[in-house]
Formats: structure tokens, sequence, C-alpha cells
């Protein structure tokens, strides 16, 4: 579906494709103005097309190249840690850019909900509750493996799954240095619908893209 009239629209780009993209940008609308605050760059253009790349890494360095920099920074190799958790399935791992060094997924069994009522309810209630423990406390078991001997060399720890299930695991004892890794930058809980191998071995790709915020004006140009 489209977006509504004058609703902004965010795509997102492969970080190699960001200087191409930023090319394109300006044949269409003209001489681009870059504008750096600490979470995004504003690119304005004179016709008055907007893209706002929001800048997932951190602030850039303070420089003359604005745009040169912008590049260097989505385009980085870093080693980043990565934790996926839901009720029934966790993936932990370690990147170097979009590739998968080494990484551990497991599944777990979690009752689903109930209709029933009163009594049963509760211990059923119960039942499920001790399960999604036992499920969490195992993803933190593998974050400690195979993340804290290699904390010196993450840039930062991105998550992904949901998002209570990813404070609960970040909550248990030993890893408030992972959860305090995991503020670094300004990446989303990103929405993973089963942390399994394959998930895990192509979420490089998708906490790599860059996001872009486009205005209407933009949208009317064919930015894609």
């Amino acid at each position: 579906m489209a977006p509504a009239s004058g609703q902004p629209r965010t795509i997102r780009v492969d970080p190699a494709r960001l200087p191409g993209w930023l090319e394109r940008f300006a044949a269409r609308h003209g001489e681009i103005d870059a504008q750096v605050a600490p979470e995004a760059v504003r690119c304005l253009a004179p016709d008055g097309a907007e893209a706002e790349i929001l800048l997932r890494w951190g602030p850039l360095p303070a420089g003359s190249d604005p745009l040169g920099d912008l590049v260097d920074a989505v385009g980085r190799e870093r080693t980043v840690g990565v934790l996926l958790v839901r009720r029934k399935a966790h993936a932990v791992g370690v990147f170097q850019g979009s590739r998968l060094l080494l990484g551990r997924h497991d599944s777990h069994y979690v009752q689903g909900r109930t209709k029933a009522g009163g009594w049963s309810q509760q211990r059923y209630a119960r039942r499920r509750s001790n399960q999604a423990d036992r499920a969490f406390a195992e993803a933190a078991a593998d974050a400690r493996e195979l993340l804290l001997p290699r904390l010196d060399e993450l840039a930062g720890l991105v998550l992904g799954g949901d998002g209570a299930g990813v404070r609960a695991v970040l909550g248990e004892p030993g890893l408030e240095s992972l959860a305090r890794l995991a503020e670094i930058g300004n990446h989303p809980v990103y929405p993973v619908a089963d942390p399994n191998r394959g998930v895990l071995e192509g979420f490089g790709q998708v906490f790599r893209t860059v996001p872009i915020r486009l205005n209407e004006l933009a949208q009317a140009g064919g930015e894609r």
C-alpha cells in the first residue's frame, strides 16, 4: 500500500549501494546540503526533497566531508554480537560485517495459551512461565559462553526477536556488560519470527541495512 500523501516513508539500502543512492538522489533533486546530527544525517535538496539517513552506529566523527564520513561509517565491517530471543527459540552469534563467524541456536518447549479457567488456568500459567524462564536461562548461558569471552572485540550487541524476552535474558546475572553493550548505537529490537540457523546466518544483512526516511518530494522522485 502506498503511503498517505505527505507522510514520510522509510526505505532500507545495503551499505554498498549507499554511494550510488546518494549520487542518484543528487542527480534527481540537486546538490545535497548535508546536515549532521547525533542520530541522523539530513540530506536537503534545492527542490525540497529530503532524505534523513539514520545513524545506527552512533554519531559521525567531526569532519568537512559528512557524506564521505557517512559512507565510511555504514560500510565499516565491525565485529558485532547478536542475540535473538523468543520464548520458543534463541540464537547467539558473532558477525564480522555481514558474515557469521560463529553462532549457536536452540529451540525450547513452551506451552501455548489455554482457554481454561479457574485453578487449572493458574496452574497452567505457572507451568508456562517456568518453561519460559528455563528457555531464557538457556539463552543467557549461550550468551555467556559465546559473547562474554569476546566482549573486548565487539563494537556493539544487536538484538532481535521479542523485546520482553531479550530484556529477560539480558537481566540474567553476569550479563550486565552485554546489556551495556546493547545500548551502543541506535538499533531497534529487530523483528524475528523464529531464531533458527538460517535466520541467524542472514541476520547480518538485516542489521547492516541503512534506514533512509524520505519526505513526500523525495518519494515523488522515485527513490528506492
